[in-house]
């Protein structure tokens, strides 16, 4: 007897069809899957088998054979068990009705419960585009399921639900989940919480306009925290296509729950320092999402920067310059997107105080150059702005004058970044952070003066052809502040000061 049915695989963010191929055959009683099963899928036996019992079915004293295909990628997690359940009943008999045309996900418990499973909205979206007319999936995973328009989705608690709607004793209805209108205003700490600080206000609105990274350095107390904290009220709303895209990642990671189905608001993930190489890029035998992809579309914050380890800081790198994180493993190689804004905020010695204004420093100078030293050059070229963020003085703590809300910010951000979109539409990029070297001379147009000033810019400071780039980046969002098609003078002047900072601490390290 042999019977075949739809389920859906996850290989990183991509999913696959997986054929679920069942023969009951005479012989000696055992029960394989076969189809490069992980542990979970193995396990698989263990709850299949009294599930079927204890919802009243008969388990058959045959040679069971489960063949998941294609049997030359490996299949992970629970989401098998309910899709080889139904494929006994069916090759026995016990179920006689046509399965074609679904695919089947979920976790099996003993009595025949239903539970959530992981990665359902990048299988469903999958299952639709390959012509699947209705996906069952567990009931905890259905309001995450029903974003997906043009397929049947519905939502299962117990296999008794699913047999009898098959067998049509028992009627249920599609889920489909509304999304409201959503407004970022009031569940956000706002920018008018922070007293003073105007420049590195200033450097944050443009580093949200284009989507660039920034470095915060500064003395305890000064404020880092509380402005890094600040950035996602200012940034731009997420399109439609960029909610399901950091949707799907989340869903992979089992982060999403009924209650927020889809992610609305631009992410904003600040591991501690202890986290390891592998909870910042994603790992496990089948890699998941680590806080480099979680932060995609949204802000990773470093805080306290010279406390991470060497190595996990060195591996930003690449994804900060390719926009994605590829993981490698026996198993294959999976590549998650991580086009996210880093900010990173450190003290400048280990005592926290080398250059304020009214605190003596405590350290050597060797300490401090130690301490300085364990962020590389390289990394630093890849922090598009640097900001010194002073003490703030009493006078502006103490004053009653209402500081600019997030609101206000955000208007101008918001337009800086429409002029983006309309300039980029053709290219497949949305903000000038993004911009390759290739398009700056199209997209950078210089003025004369502009041009004499980064020249004398980059040979007084020693620039690289990276920072060089930056510079251009930065300067074509400040211009896009002003709604200026050219970079001018004053633009570039303002991006080569964002560029200062490394030269005046990092220089004698």
């Amino acid at each position: 007897m042999y019977r075949r049915l739809y389920s859906m695989g996850l290989q990183g963010m991509q999913a696959f069809i997986v054929t679920v191929e069942t023969d009951i055959s005479r012989g000696m009683p055992g029960f394989e899957i076969v189809g490069l099963p992980d542990n979970a899928v193995r396990e698989s036996r263990d709850r299949v088998r009294p599930a079927v019992r204890n919802c009243g079915y008969e388990f058959p004293a045959s040679r069971i054979t489960i063949n998941l295909a294609p049997a030359d990628i490996r299949k992970s997690g629970p989401l098998y068990d309910l899709p080889v359940f139904l494929s006994i009943l069916a090759a026995t008999g016990q179920l006689a009705v046509s399965l074609d045309n679904m695919v089947f996900l979920g976790e099996l418990a003993l009595d025949g419960g239903v539970r959530a499973v992981n990665g359902v909205l990048p299988m469903v979206l999958a299952a639709k585009e390959a012509g699947f007319q209705k996906a069952f999936v567990p009931a905890a995973n259905a309001t995450e399921a029903g974003i997906v328009a043009g397929i049947e989705v519905f939502g299962i608690a117990h296999v008794d639900e699913l047999i009898g709607f098959l067998t049509g004793i028992r009627k249920l209805s599609p889920v489909t989940t509304s999304i409201p209108a959503y407004s970022e205003t009031g569940h956000l700490p706002d920018f008018s919480d922070v007293k003073g600080q105007k420049e590195a206000k200033r450097a944050l609105e443009i580093a949200a306009a284009g989507g660039h990274n920034v470095l915060m350095l500064g003395s305890p107390g000064s404020g880092k925290s509380m402005l890094a904290k600040r950035l996602p009220s200012i940034l731009p709303d997420m399109t439609w296509e960029e909610q399901i895209e950091i949707t799907k990642i989340h869903s992979v990671a089992g982060l999403l729950t009924a209650e927020q189905p889809l992610v609305r608001s631009r992410p904003f993930r600040a591991p501690h320092h202890t986290v390891s190489a592998a909870g910042l890029t994603g790992g496990g035998v089948m890699p998941r999402p680590g806080e480099i992809s979680l932060a995609h579309h949204g802000v990773l914050f470093l805080d306290e920067l010279p406390e991470f380890p060497r190595n996990v800081l060195e591996i930003l790198r690449q994804p900060i310059e390719d926009g994605k994180v590829t993981i490698s493993r026996a198993s294959g190689t999976i590549t998650y997107p991580s086009s996210m804004m880093v900010i990173a905020a450190m003290n400048p010695c280990p005592c926290g105080y080398f250059g304020h204004p009214f605190r003596p420093c405590t350290c050597t100078d060797q300490q401090v150059s130690r301490y300085l030293a364990k962020v590389s050059g390289p990394l630093l070229d890849r922090l598009d702005l640097h900001i010194e963020v002073m003490p703030v003085e009493f006078e502006s703590l103490s004053s009653t004058q209402q500081e600019e809300s997030s609101a206000a910010v955000k208007a101008r951000v918001d337009k800086a970044r429409a002029i983006q979109l309309e300039r980029y539409q053709t290219t497949g990029i949305t903000c000038n952070a993004q911009l390759s070297s290739g398009q700056l001379e199209q997209f950078c147009q210089l003025t004369g003066r502009s041009r004499d000033i980064l020249k004398s810019a980059f040979e007084r400071l020693g620039l690289s052809a990276r920072a060089y780039d930056r510079i251009l980046k930065i300067a074509r969002t400040i211009a896009d502040l002003d709604h200026c098609e050219t970079i001018g003078s004053s633009h570039i002047a303002e991006a080569i000061r964002y560029r200062n900072l490394d030269r005046k601490y990092w220089q004698h390290t």
